[in-house]
């Protein structure tokens, strides 16, 4: 896969600037004004659903970049479970909407509650808002989520509880693994790769790349109790390092929740 330059030449930051970003744009005000119409008759989150499937792959088409999944066999073992992914840039979450085959609910940060669109897309259609500044509406944010699981509804999160500034892996926050445990079902690592060189954090245009998801197999958690969270983090972690093809390095678990960013 080819790095992103550095600085990015004048004809990537022009095409971005005047055809990618405003096409995305439209695409985002598009979709997020239909879902907040079908939210308004479909309680389900069925319909938004699919909306989110379409302005997700309208997203990748608009930065000229084209997604492979690996291990999609993986989406199909169980019918709930926890998915967990590494986090590399904001187009992480179309990458997510566009390969995952079925409804689910993302754990997503509390700010973007407040983004035009995507806030209200999120609010609408049941997605879990975590405020990391407040243990209290953690805690809750995690309770809601083993609900959810137990009703039946997959989710996802971002173990790493925000997006990386060098593309490598950060510690993992516990939050997968504490509702993957909680709710008894599988937990299902992730790993997106070239999103990093598409679009890294701090940066407002795009550099083409080569997308791939690999999933991998499932984790069973059946009768595995809250005192092995921090050893479920770290076969989680693992699991995603080795399909990034990235060195090994040991990190340090934290207490707190995963979230979207």
């Amino acid at each position: 896969m080819s790095r992103r330059p550095n600085p990015l030449p004048r004809y990537y930051r022009w095409r971005s600037n005047v055809l990618q970003a405003p096409v995305l744009s439209l695409v985002t005000a598009i979709c997020g004004t239909t879902a907040l119409l079908v939210s308004l008759v479909e309680k389900k989150g069925r319909w938004q659903h699919r909306i989110a499937q379409v302005w997700a792959r309208g997203c990748l088409w608009s930065c000229w970049s084209r997604l492979n999944v690996h291990g999609a066999e993986n989406f199909h073992k169980h019918k709930v479970a926890v998915y967990a992914s590494n986090h590399t840039s904001y187009m992480d979450t179309p990458i997510i909407f566009a390969a995952l085959p079925f409804q689910f609910r993302i754990l997503a940060k509390k700010a973007l509650w407040e983004w035009p669109f995507i806030g209200w897309f999120l609010q609408r259609s049941g997605q879990m808002p975590v405020d990391s500044e407040n243990p209290s509406a953690t805690l809750a944010s995690l309770g809601g989520g083993v609900k959810a699981l137990r009703a039946g509804m997959p989710l996802f999160v971002f173990p790493e509880g925000g997006r990386t500034t060098e593309g490598h892996l950060q510690p993992f926050l516990s939050g997968a693994a504490y509702l993957a445990i909680r709710a008894q079902v599988p937990l299902v690592p992730i790993a997106i790769s070239g999103a990093y060189q598409l679009l890294p954090i701090h940066t407002h245009h795009f550099y083409p790349s080569k997308l791939t998801l690999h999933v991998g197999e499932p984790i069973e958690t059946r009768g595995m109790t809250v005192r092995q969270i921090d050893n479920l983090t770290d076969r989680l972690r693992d699991a995603i390092q080795q399909m990034l093809g990235q060195p090994e390095e040991r990190t340090v678990e934290s207490a707190a929740p995963a979230h979207v960013s």
